[in-house]
């Protein structure tokens, strides 16, 4: 196969198949007497391994990660393959953690709270699984507002600052950035559960929902690129 031939198979231009040559993503390929590139079945198996890839885990870990495939013998790589499964099984499940204790969150926003359940910051920290530090710096963005005496400055979270540091965290855990949080925090303040915040929430799933699926088409291209490379 050409370049620009190989390259139609899979949905790349010629240009991008020889960045992926050169970044020793797929084999090199044969030259012909003419100095043609010519790509064999190999060729098509790692670069439909990679574009699997890249859907399921990003195209810079895939980058990464497919010259260890390709250069590796079959035990390493079939231990790397391991890895990364069981790597992206685990943030699958921190996700999926993450939305549950939002939900869980918003519920008990409402809740009665008595002033002797606030909690010290060591103990929220705690209780979240995260450092203080975090919430230090989820206060320092604006994000939390704890009480803070006046004599000792010591940081008191009442009912309020203690859902917004289980909405930070749940959210956080399950891959939100700063500003994707204070959108989210923004909206349960106004309205409880408005509608912009329900569709971050339902993108988030929908994304989950599609790297699943790219894990599956990863799944059969990387079986038939270790078959190769057996």
């Amino acid at each position: 196969m050409s370049t620009a031939g190989i390259g139609r198979l899979v949905g790349y231009s010629t240009q991008q198949v020889r960045d992926l040559e050169r970044l020793r993503v797929i084999p090199p390929a044969e030259r012909a007497p003419n100095g043609y590139r010519q790509y064999r079945a190999r060729h098509l198996t790692a670069l439909r391994a990679y574009r699997a890839l890249a859907e399921a885990i990003g195209p810079v870990q895939a980058r990464q990660l497919m010259p260890e495939l390709l250069n590796g013998d079959l035990v390493a790589a079939a231990e790397r393959v391991d890895e990364l499964h069981v790597a992206i099984a685990d943030e699958r499940i921190r996700v999926v953690e993450a939305l549950r204790a939002l939900e869980v969150a918003v519920d008990d926003a409402t809740a009665v709270f008595a002033s002797e359940d606030a909690m010290a910051i060591g103990e929220l920290a705690q209780a979240l699984g995260v450092r203080t530090s975090a919430l230090r710096h989820w206060e320092g963005e604006g994000l939390v507002h704890p009480f803070r005496d006046a004599a000792s400055a010591a940081r008191s979270y009442g009912a309020t600052a203690i859902t917004e540091a289980r909405i930070v965290a749940a959210l956080r855990a399950g891959g939100y950035g700063i500003p994707a949080v204070a959108r989210v925090l923004d909206q349960l303040r106004d309205d409880t559960m408005t509608a912009d915040a329900q569709q971050i929430l339902t993108r988030r799933r929908a994304d989950l929902t599609r790297r699943s699926v790219a894990l599956l088409a990863a799944a059969g291209a990387l079986h038939d690129l270790l078959g190769d490379l057996g």
